[in-house]
């Protein structure tokens, strides 16, 4: 079964005697640690192991990084923005480290995974103890006891196939809501993403790992879960046995409990019929599906590396819609990729309105360096994306707000999310399709799953009563 995709026992029994090491040194002295996350959710979920690793270590996890004796970034790539932003963060902590020059800082995610930001860290940001990538994450106890002994800096970059290493402990952010990684990487190259160079190839975890942990999370009260990968759809491919999507739906399917299980993301071209019937698998796998367009256009798909056209993927739409009634559909559309034509441009729109997704997430086109995006000619002004970006989000608004008041009248299942910050008696909440329901309430209804009748909308959300 592709043992070889998993790190070994040797491996993961040497790094937690490394974590008694450092549980040693640290003992009675009340030392804490924060990590900042940015970009995905697959992010949000990496992090969430990094808290639960150095909660192992001995340290106690704090919200304010004024006070951390160890910091880490955990970074992103998508988007030059991105990177921008996660530099400023890491420049920041400079003063930290002046204050109290035992403070340890780490960087890791996808951004240091290039080598020029990986050079930019080594020389620029002499204060950084350690740099490792997404795949390395098991080894942070390493990390931290060389930063504890030794003082020297290390720079620890991924295999281009990293193992995945099961068992590690874990600190979600919520009780009632969990992402759930089944496989890291991408094989798919799009020519605009930098994901397959900094993530790696794809690579799945096994089966019963991934129900096993499902499992425990409904049986400690977990409503709703994600299912996480770059391309949830090609699940299993590199796996003997057969597994795929759909079989994990099912067995997920068959668990015991009231939760929801969403999927992020997927990609159009393994978009089988068999995953379209297996949405249908149980009432616990939510009625939605975002299925990524990126554009409208053959010619801007086939310069993306999509591997699908228009008549592929207007196909899953409509056998998605005829399978599954009031399915919630949403899509990913960049704008302004090099080439786009006002033509192009208008066959995006023109998908939007024959497909009427419940929402869009819209994107400037980002020259990603090292992508082959990077370097097409026919790069579109700022000016054109941005006016681009704007009409298509002023269609898009118009097909969100009609969906929207739609529902109104209508007597929804919504998931709690918590109190409005500004107002005690305003709960926030979603339906399995990830509308949000605002409502009054003067029970906390947090984590529970209660029927919210329609009463108002707008385009970004409901309004009802209990």
């Amino acid at each position: 079964m592709m043992l070889d995709n998993f790190v070994s026992a040797e491996e993961l029994a040497r790094q937690a005697g490394l974590s008694s090491k450092v549980c040693e040194l640290i003992r009675n002295k009340n030392l804490t640690a924060f990590v900042i996350t940015l970009g995905c959710q697959q992010n949000e979920a990496d992090s969430e192991r990094i808290r639960g690793v150095l909660r192992s270590l001995g340290y106690t996890i704090t919200q304010d990084e004024t006070i951390a004796d160890i910091i880490i970034v955990n970074t992103c790539a998508i988007r030059e923005h991105a990177e921008k932003r996660a530099l400023s963060i890491i420049g920041r902590y400079k003063h930290n480290k002046t204050r109290n020059p035992d403070t340890i800082i780490g960087v890791c995610g996808c951004m240091p995974a290039q080598e020029h930001r990986l050079n930019q860290l080594k020389h620029s940001y002499h204060y950084v103890d350690f740099v490792f990538g997404t795949g390395s994450l098991h080894r942070l106890p390493e990390f931290v006891y060389n930063a504890l002994t030794k003082g020297k800096r290390m720079f620890v970059m991924d295999e281009e196939r990293p193992k995945i290493a099961e068992g590690l402990p874990v600190i979600r952010e919520s009780a009632h809501k969990a992402w759930v990684s089944i496989m890291y990487g991408c094989n798919n190259f799009c020519t605009y993403c930098i994901v397959p160079y900094v993530r790696g190839r794809e690579r799945s975890r096994l089966p019963e790992d991934i129900i096993n942990e499902i499992k425990a999370l409904v049986d400690s009260g977990c409503k709703d879960i994600t299912l996480l990968g770059q391309n949830v759809n090609s699940y299993g491919k590199e796996l003997e046995g057969g597994y795929n999507i759909s079989y994990l739906l099912r067995e997920i399917a068959s668990l015991e409990g009231e939760f929801w299980v969403h999927l992020m993301t997927s990609h159009p071209k393994d978009a089988s019929d068999e995953l379209v019937h297996a949405l249908g698998a149980g009432e616990n796998i939510a009625n939605c599906f975002h299925l990524p367009l990126q554009s409208g256009s053959d010619a801007i798909l086939k310069k993306m590396n999509r591997h699908y056209d228009i008549e592929r993927y207007m196909s899953i739409i409509n056998k998605l819609k005829q399978t599954h009634k009031d399915i919630v559909l949403t899509t990913d559309i960049i704008v302004g990729f090099p080439g786009e034509t006002d033509d192009d441009f208008e066959k995006t729109l023109d998908i939007i309105k024959q497909v009427e997704y419940d929402s869009v997430y819209t994107f400037l086109f980002s020259p990603r360096r090292g992508t082959p995006a990077y370097e097409m000619e026919n790069q579109i002004p700022e000016h054109i994306k941005k006016a681009r970006f704007e009409r298509l989000n002023e269609v898009q608004n118009e097909i969100s707000r009609a969906k929207n008041e739609a529902m109104i009248g209508k007597t929804v299942k919504v998931l709690v999310d918590g109190k409005s910050k500004n107002n005690d008696q305003i709960y926030t909440s979603r339906t399995e399709g990830n509308k949000i329901v605002h409502f009054e309430a003067d029970e906390d209804y947090t984590g529970k799953f209660i029927n919210i009748k329609i009463t108002r909308a707008d385009t970004f959300a409901l309004y009802g009563e209990i």
